[in-house]
């Protein structure tokens, strides 16, 4: 506790130094301009933006049902010219009379020997003589 103590003088002094100094110390001159009677709080910004007007929605009236339309069901579909299907069945022949290449055998992976770490030793420990102990001085933490 002799902490505690310390800092409950040592905080009573600086506080009573603070007392003493605001009464012997002169006061500092209020500038010309303040005014502390005037209340601030009521001060109001007006800025040259104008927002959007507000959108109010009226829930009073219930939902207006989307008005059904006549779906039509025609597929349309592009007009197929006999030269575009010429094409295209040409290729695909092509592409059937191909004949595979020969199939290379994939080479195997070369296997890795597995790297096994060595065992490190530890440095060999040396023993030191140690002095004698006496009463109070027994413990290691000082």
């Amino acid at each position: 506790m002799p902490l505690a103590r310390y800092f409950f003088f040592v905080g009573g002094v600086l506080l009573a130094l603070l007392f003493i100094s605001d009464a012997v110390l002169p006061k500092l001159p209020m500038a010309a301009g303040t005014d502390l009677g005037t209340d601030k709080s009521s001060l109001r910004i007006n800025s040259d933006r104008k927002w959007p007007e507000r959108v109010v929605f009226d829930t009073s009236m219930p939902p207006i049902a989307p008005v059904q339309t006549a779906t039509t069901e025609e597929a349309v579909a592009p007009p197929a010219t006999d030269a575009v299907a010429d094409v295209s069945a040409r290729t695909r022949d092509a592409f059937a009379q191909l004949e595979p290449s020969d199939p290379k055998k994939p080479e195997p992976k070369p296997h890795r020997k597995r790297k096994i770490a060595k065992k490190h030793l530890a440095p060999p420990t040396v023993l030191v003589a140690q002095q004698p102990r006496f009463g109070f001085f027994a413990s290691t933490t000082w």
